[in-house]
């Protein structure tokens, strides 16, 4: 991502507009929004290892104004797929929910079929984007996947980072890649190498209890970072699947091709006989995109948005979104540093001289800045890649004499 990224509009709406959820269900710290009539079968998103929750607003905001529940989640830290499967359980009883419908793109939509295979009875249908069946082709590409959990953050989200197919893009494939790269950027060591572990991860999916008529298959033709062999391999064992091709969208056409994806979504969901309630939607929002909440969806205490006062009693009725929460302009932020700065330049308008040594002072870290951003740092990831190898055979060298030791004993 060149220069520096400003979060799109309906971003900064959907955030003034849906609460973000964090509960803790065991020692697995969930991540969540959950959007739209509570009646409804809910539609679950999973995303891939270089996304988070935020990356399906685009869907929570369409197909909730329509009717639908929509859940998107973060993928915990679990390390390896029976976890997965027992946090995600665990997840949904805690949510109170028991009969969903999974989406999932790239390493979610393996999570998807796991979790299909092994609790056949939660799952009533699957739709799965560039996803796959077999972990095998990614953990030979990875030879480094034993010491994972040890490797620093920087080179964990330069390896994800690098599978995201470089080069000139459309415009709204560009602008999907920037912002799943801004996401990247907010997951943490202990995040990056738990979902990179469970790609590499030895397993594969046995056969579905569910009908293939129950399963849709939405595949891009450009390109993406899931290769081909594997795309057809999970076409084979669906044989009975729909087919819902993009003609482009790259990785991640649920932000490219929103529109596309988001119908697809709604013919699967009617086909499997999700029923909508557009009469339980209580909000729009002003671009028509829309959100739609729920009558339990008031609560917000997990909420990373606090509940704003409207400054009276609630009427029987409850308002429109627009009335509740006016959509943040962009510039917001900005207009309030520019007043800031404006203030605190007439304050230090009287004295020249402090003028002149304010003026000196943010010389000398301006490039203080730039010689940590193209020297020092770098020269010190340069550093550790060095010594990546002296620690790996330090490790070899301690197991083989721990091994010795116990042979003698």
């Amino acid at each position: 991502m060149k220069g520096v990224f400003s979060a799109p509009g309906d971003y900064i709406h959907f955030k003034s507009q849906v609460p973000l959820h964090k509960i803790p269900i065991g020692t697995k710290q969930w991540r969540y929004y959950d959007f739209g009539p509570k009646v409804v079968p809910p539609l679950i998103c999973l995303p891939g290892t270089a996304g988070t929750a935020d990356v399906y607003y685009k869907q929570i905001m369409s197909l909730s104004i329509k009717g639908y529940r929509v859940i998107s989640v973060d993928i915990p830290r679990v390390w390896n797929h029976h976890e997965w499967i027992q946090a995600f359980e665990k997840f949904l009883d805690a949510i109170d929910v028991h009969h969903i419908h999974l989406y999932g793109t790239s390493l979610g939509g393996f999570l998807a079929q796991l979790f299909a295979q092994h609790r056949p009875r939660r799952v009533r249908s699957l739709i799965l984007s560039n996803s796959f069946l077999e972990t095998r082709s990614f953990s030979s590409a990875m030879p480094w996947a034993p010491i994972v959990s040890w490797t620093p953050s920087f080179l964990l989200k330069r390896y994800v980072l690098t599978g995201i197919p470089d080069g000139p893009h459309e415009p709204f494939i560009a602008d999907s890649v920037d912002f799943v790269v801004s996401q990247v950027e907010t997951l943490s060591r202990e995040d990056l190498a738990s979902r990179l572990t469970l790609t590499v991860d030895a397993a594969s999916i046995g056969p579905l209890l569910l009908s293939d008529s129950f399963i849709t298959l939405m595949d891009t033709n450009d390109y993406c970072s899931i290769p081909q062999q594997l795309k057809d391999q999970l076409s084979e064992r669906y044989p009975g699947a729909r087919r819902a091709y993009l003609k482009t969208g790259g990785d991640f056409p649920f932000l490219s091709r929103s529109d596309e994806v988001n119908l697809h979504l709604q013919l699967h969901l009617r086909r499997v006989g999700v029923e909508p309630r557009p009469d339980l939607v209580k909000g729009i929002s002003k671009d028509g995109s829309g959100g739609s909440s729920s009558e339990k969806n008031d609560e917000r205490e997990d909420s990373d948005v606090p509940p704003k006062d409207n400054g009276g009693p609630e009427s029987p009725e409850t308002p429109s979104a627009e009335t509740q929460l006016p959509e943040a302009p962009e510039s917001s932020g900005s207009h309030s540093l520019d007043d800031q700065l404006l203030s605190n330049a007439k304050v230090c308008f009287t004295s020249p001289e402090h003028v002149r040594l304010l003026i000196s002072h943010a010389f000398f870290e301006k490039q203080q800045d730039i010689v940590s951003t193209r020297f020092v740092q770098p020269a010190w990831e340069i550093f550790i890649l060095c010594l990546l190898p002296l620690y790996v055979e330090t490790m070899y060298i301690t197991w083989i004499f721990c091994w010795k030791s116990r042979c003698l004993v």
